[in-house]
């Protein structure tokens, strides 16, 4: 089993709560820099933003939806890094998914890599949950070919649910490590953490992170969802990123 500070070092540490105020950001990052996450992941609005400890900055971009213009995106992740973002995570356009238009879904990522090259890292949101599994597959295949780093599975906003063992261990398989696989929606505990990271993932989209890496150390069974970090407004038990 990893260790509790080998899980920190996957974890985007995240507040996307649209609602959300500097204050809640800045006691995200101290957070994130006490238990050793690896980055904190907040909105574009909110950049820049400094980090103590080394923690790298992780942003959205056509978030949640996905349904933007391509090159709406790619000024958005544009700005984003100039705003001092290390990682952009997009949405793709589901839309242009469900109606299996692929060389457009690949077209759409890519023109996001090309605002935001190396080394800035490239996660490409795909809400699994609302995927078949051929849906998923060719998804995880257009944002290799596009230049992406990671795939990953949710926003944590879309009414379909969040990330699954299933879809993280088809995203894996799909991308053969060549890519990362990030878990992101509704992992409030030890356990469902490890079960991701058991299933192939790279990296976990946490709010609660504190209750998760507790919960490794084996003083907290599981999250209680009325403990969700320790950043009061700016997290929930319904919205996990």
């Amino acid at each position: 089993m990893p260790t509790r500070s080998e899980v920190a070092q996957m974890v985007d540490h995240t507040l996307l709560k649209p609602e959300s105020t500097p204050a809640q950001v800045a006691e995200l990052a101290a957070e994130g820099a006490e238990l050793g996450v690896y980055s904190i992941c907040v909105s574009p609005n909110q950049l820049p933003v400094t980090v103590p400890g080394g923690v790298k900055v992780a942003t959205v971009c056509g978030f949640p939806s996905g349904a933007h213009q391509s090159e709406v995106k790619a000024a958005e992740a544009a700005r984003s890094v100039r705003d001092g973002a290390d990682e952009v995570d997009m949405v793709v356009d589901l839309a242009l998914v469900k109606t299996g238009r692929w060389a457009e879904v690949e077209a759409d990522i890519r023109a996001v890599r090309d605002a935001c090259p190396a080394p800035v890292v490239l996660k490409v949101i795909i809400e699994s949950a609302a995927l078949t599994d051929d849906e998923i597959v060719a998804c995880c295949e257009a944002a290799e070919r596009a230049g992406a780093d990671f795939v990953k599975t949710s926003t944590g906003f879309h009414p379909a649910g969040g990330a699954s063992v299933e879809a993280v261990a088809l995203m894996a398989r799909t991308v053969g490590g060549r890519l990362g696989v990030k878990a992101s929606g509704g992992i409030r505990t030890a356990e469902a953490a490890l079960a991701m990271i058991d299933a192939g993932a790279t990296r976990l989209g946490l709010s609660g992170t504190r209750a998760v890496l507790d919960g490794l150390d084996g003083s907290a069974a599981s999250a209680d969802p009325a403990d969700e970090g320790t950043l009061g407004a700016g997290h929930s038990d319904t919205a996990d990123y």
